[in-house]
């Protein structure tokens, strides 16, 4: 089975339980924790193991592999235009949000922008940030994407 597909079924899973109200924060958490426990068994029928041949805590690489839940990965994606970069940014600068890496391109007026903020000081929660820049999307004209980092890797973990 897929990673992508696994992780979907987890995730699932963690509404039917817990009720599509449930905390947004809370849910990618668990979904990140389960599937960093298992990962290592699923990928490879056993533990991780290091150079020496000795087996490493699934807390060990979950640290060195997950990435961080205090950086946010957002892609933009549209029809270019001014303004979508100021736009993005101001989002992230009224949250309190640094820009960690920025890279952006327009290939036949076809704009896209990946950026991975660090949300650690920000004013509020990463579902919260992610409402607002689906809201800035809909008014800049483009699609914006936010994720945590954690998530992110978890989901795109070859």
């Amino acid at each position: 089975m897929a990673n992508e597909e696994l992780i979907y079924r987890i995730t699932r899973a963690v509404y039917a339980r817990l009720g599509v109200g449930a905390d947004e924060h809370m849910v990618e958490q668990l979904v990140t924790d389960v599937y960093s426990a298992i990962e290592p068994i699923v990928t490879n029928g056993s533990q991780p193991r290091t150079a020496d041949g000795s087996s490493t805590s699934v807390r060990a690489r979950e640290a060195r592999d997950a990435g961080s839940a205090e950086r946010l990965i957002i892609s933009v994606f549209g029809v270019d235009h001014p303004g979508i970069v100021a736009g993005v940014s101001e989002v992230l600068a009224e949250a309190e949000c640094s820009i960690i890496d920025i890279n952006q391109t327009v290939v036949q007026g076809k704009f896209a922008m990946i950026i991975i903020a660090d949300i650690s000081r920000a004013k509020e929660s990463a579902s919260a940030l992610k409402e607002r820049f689906r809201n800035a999307g809909e008014r800049l004209g483009v699609r914006i994407y936010a994720q945590r980092e954690d998530l992110f890797n978890a989901m795109h973990r070859i």
